[in-house]
């Protein structure tokens, strides 16, 4: 999972945090200390918690995000392709049509040059 560097860092944070809070503990604390560090360590841990399901979230969205944008890049590239494809054989048939149609009119041009020096 791709954690954002906000949330690295924080996760540092509450990671150092927990261990100052334990170096409390070892050492003897009294009553009040000991519920400083148990509300501490509860509200990091809720804190944890909720860093978690938002890099989850974005991580998700992101990946759908990119996901959709690359199909339709992938379609638009097809499309185009073929658009292109169609007009090279269209340009093409009629190359030939023109071609076809050049070399009948040169056919009978040269046939009615022949007549005439024959009749000459």
């Amino acid at each position: 999972m791709v954690q954002t560097p906000a949330a690295a860092a924080a996760a540092a944070e509450a990671a150092a945090a927990a261990e100052a809070a334990a170096a409390v503990v070892s050492s003897h604390p009294t009553a009040k200390q000991i519920d400083r560090h148990h509300n501490s360590s509860n509200s990091q841990h809720q804190q944890h918690q909720q860093q978690q399901h938002q890099q989850q979230q974005q991580h998700q969205q992101q990946q759908q995000h990119q996901q959709h944008q690359q199909q339709q890049q992938h379609q638009q590239q097809q499309q185009h392709q073929q658009q292109q494809q169609h007009q090279q054989q269209q340009q093409h048939q009629q190359q030939q049509h023109q071609q076809h149609h050049q070399q009948h009119h040169q056919q009978h041009q040269q046939q009615h040059q022949q007549q005439h020096q024959q009749q000459h």
